[in-house]
């Protein structure tokens, strides 16, 4: 077929350019080598981020909403000034809640406070002490490898049991079994009844390896829960959005509150959908940014392409000559010229991709907590902008190349 034929000389052709005028040609794809990996590598390390991101957000569910004091913000305007004075969150909204909704399946009430925990000579500083009612794991995730959960019993009279992350773990008891043994928090001696599983850190820092998880009834004759910043979470039922159960919930605390109908909420219900939202409107900034810088790249690539071109249709003007004489047609040296620049332009695309990936490769080797993935999709987007800016740049070449007078041509002696 005619159009294999004219890929394959095309292609053949551009092959020849690079072989016959290394430095020049390598020196014109060297743009859109830049172009490409600037603006792939931002998308690759965002799509990165963003996957982490909704993993981590995941883990807590697209179904829970968070009743706290200080409503969550992503940039902007923040009044502080109306939320300071506000209540805390108290035990006792969670079991109104509880008692009226209809909507939520399960929830809790946390407070996450800094101390220091022992065992015989050793200790750790500033561990996070999370003390939860009981349905705890029924709101958040828990993964509990070795031991069990609180019973009912245990959270309701406020048992000295606790339930401790993998690292504080490994530190306090260096190979032991954990499980059974008594650590010292707050001054009390609490027995190990559990280990959760090893997760190590998300994008953010987070994780619960160096966490110790009480009942809420132990840590409430410990600690004075109104300057922890505790929260209320819920989770709604199934087929329930968080639209509806946030209305009733924000019927049953204004009730609670005594709030009059003229007066503004006392209290914010979160949600994870505003970090990712926040996040988005991030990534979509920056990624602007990218397309400019790689944009100028791929403008500087984009000429190199061309002015390669224009010396190949002078270099073989008196070949192109002789293909008309023989019946080639206008379309058929159009094509051959702008393939050539299309294969030209996805070479370098192709090197941009390649470092891409060797980086890929390099930052995923040293362990870190953001795992880069070089995605199908940005592959795909990286060829689709060389091939495009190669057409771009071809277009006038070939065109002028199809247009050349086959007599005039064939007496070229470039």
């Amino acid at each position: 077929m005619i159009i294999i034929r004219l890929i394959n000389e095309s292609f053949l052709f551009a092959l020849q350019s690079i072989r016959v005028n290394k430095v020049r040609t390598l020196l014109s794809l060297l743009g859109i080598t830049i172009g490409i990996f600037s603006v792939i590598s931002v998308f690759t390390v965002f799509d990165s981020m963003e996957r982490s991101i909704k993993s981590s957000i995941d883990e807590l569910g697209d179904n829970v909403l968070f009743v706290q004091k200080w409503p969550w913000a992503m940039g902007g305007d923040y009044p502080w000034w109306k939320y300071w004075q506000r209540p805390e969150p108290k035990l006792a909204e969670l079991a109104e809640i509880q008692r009226k909704s209809n909507t939520i399946e399960s929830a809790s009430f946390m407070i996450a406070v800094n101390r220091t925990v022992k065992y015989l000579n050793n200790s750790i500083e500033n561990a996070v002490v999370v003390a939860a009612s009981h349905d705890y794991d029924k709101t958040m995730t828990v993964k509990v490898e070795e031991g069990r959960y609180f019973t009912a019993i245990e959270s309701a009279s406020g048992k000295n049991v606790v339930i401790i992350g993998a690292e504080i773990s490994e530190v306090l008891f260096n190979g032991l079994d954990p499980i059974g043994r008594k650590i010292k928090i707050f001054g009390r001696n609490v027995e190990v009844i559990g280990v959760r599983e090893k997760e190590g850190e998300d994008l953010f820092g987070n994780t619960s390896d160096d966490q110790l998880l009480i009942p809420i009834n132990f840590a409430r004759s410990l600690v004075d829960i109104r300057n922890t910043s505790p929260s209320i979470i819920v989770r709604a039922r199934p087929n329930i959005t968080n639209d509806e159960m946030r209305d009733e919930l924000t019927g049953i605390l204004r009730a609670s509150h005594r709030l009059k109908p003229s007066e503004d909420d006392d209290f914010a219900i979160n949600e994870t959908d505003i970090i990712t939202k926040g996040f988005e409107d991030l990534f979509r900034i920056v990624g602007m940014v990218g397309w400019v810088i790689g944009g100028f790249s791929l403008l500087v690539g984009g000429f190199g392409i061309a002015n390669i071109m224009f010396v190949s249709v002078k270099e073989r003007t008196n070949q192109i000559g002789i293909q008309k004489s023989l019946g080639a047609k206008n379309y058929f040296i159009l094509f051959q010229f702008l393939f050539e620049a299309v294969f030209l332009s996805l070479f370098g695309g192709i090197v941009g991709l390649l470092i891409i990936l060797l980086l890929v490769v390099l930052v995923n080797s040293q362990g870190m907590a953001l795992e880069l993935v070089l995605t199908n999709g940005n592959i795909i987007l990286g060829m689709g902008v060389s091939i495009f800016i190669g057409l771009i740049s071809g277009i006038i070449p070939a065109r002028n190349a199809s247009r050349l007078n086959p007599v005039e041509a064939m007496r070229s002696t470039f």
